[in-house]
């Protein structure tokens, strides 16, 4: 029987919690160490932050990942800090010169390509020259709005126009996207942030726009994005966010990806914490003119937390297994639950 699948985490917070917990409930597979800055997490045991019980050695959590990389093996290191290429373009150049196969939840990293070109051709030839396969995914990018769109494109004849929406909760996610998203943040500060351009919102339609694009084997002529203001009109409260009434509860996000200066893809994403609160019922909609047209609805929405931890597990087989070099999702296996041992899915 071949050793279990090594695991690195970097990046401790919402997502790398929960990377751990699933990878903890998985056959085959052990989580090797995990790294972290918050001197609150430093030198504390991995499993002492998490809901599932396990006689898994209790790895401290370390600050620092070249003394990491050294002493505990790994055939690939889940990095879930960073929304953007260039932020976390550094750490993925310090897993690959270790020899070590990266998972990545930055966003712009489902298809870096679209806003990064010359970042991702150096990803792309360090990943190779080192032997190693590079992989960013999450639930959206990464899946909802991309991935599935294109599976779903595959029983038709002609696709003429492509609409894709999301409504979801933002409540499972942490300090990051909150910051990213505005949330808590008044109306005034929202205005100022967007006049600075440091407001985010959604991370990511420019690359699902592109995917898609690239999947098709269609030429964008023109990318375009909107952004404008939930505001709460009740207190709110999540575990990682807080929201007073007349301040925002997140970002309504529109996008839209024009072929032969027609619009070809259209994109909606209101995302706020506890959207139930006010009403607001969350769910996914794909919409497909052509020939046939095709609907899909999924309610409530598949849940973000859950989606984007689930798809960083799911993918370790295909990305061990993958040819080296900068991968998106159009270039793996569909993605699927493992409920099986993990090392039966290595080549």
């Amino acid at each position: 029987m071949r050793k279990n699948v090594r695991v690195g985490i970097w990046g401790y917070g919402a997502m790398g919690k929960g990377i751990a917990n699933m990878l903890l409930k998985k056959k085959g597979v052990t989580v090797v160490g995990v790294c972290d800055v918050d001197e609150h997490l430093v030198g504390k045991g991995f499993l002492d932050f998490l809901s599932v019980e396990s006689d898994h050695e209790n790895h401290c959590i370390v600050s620092d990942v070249d003394a990491l990389l050294h002493q505990a093996p790994m055939d690939v290191m889940i990095i879930a800090t960073d929304s953007f290429t260039k932020k976390t373009f550094s750490k993925i150049v310090t897993v690959i010169e270790h020899g070590v196969n990266v998972i990545s939840t930055a966003e712009e990293m489902a298809f870096p390509m679209a806003n990064e070109p010359e970042l991702s051709q150096e990803i792309d030839g360090l990943a190779k020259k080192n032997q190693v396969t590079v992989l960013g995914t999450g639930i959206n990018p990464g899946f909802i709005m991309d991935l599935l769109v294109l599976a779903l494109t595959g029983c038709m004849e002609e696709v003429q126009h492509i609409e894709a929406e999301r409504v979801n909760s933002l409540s499972p996610f942490g300090p990051t996207v909150m910051e990213e998203q505005g949330v808590g943040i008044s109306l005034e500060t929202y205005h100022q942030r967007m006049e600075a351009g440091t407001l985010a919102g959604h991370v990511g339609f420019k690359e699902s726009v592109h995917m898609i694009a690239s999947g098709l084997g269609v030429k964008l002529s023109h990318f375009e994005q909107q952004m404008k203001p939930i505001v709460s009109n009740t207190n709110r409260k999540s575990k990682y966010g807080e929201v007073q009434p007349g301040h925002l509860a997140g970002i309504d996000m529109s996008a839209q990806g024009h072929v032969s200066g027609k619009s070809f893809i259209s994109m909606k994403h209101p995302q706020q914490i506890e959207p139930e609160v006010e009403g607001t019922a969350t769910g996914d909609y794909i919409r497909l003119r052509g020939i046939p047209n095709i609907s899909m609805s999924i309610n409530p929405e598949i849940d973000g937390g859950i989606g984007t931890i689930a798809m960083c597990v799911n993918m370790i087989p295909h990305v061990i297994n993958a040819t080296p070099g900068l991968k998106t999702m159009l270039d793996l296996p569909v993605p699927r639950a493992i409920l099986g041992d993990m090392r039966n899915m290595l080549e």
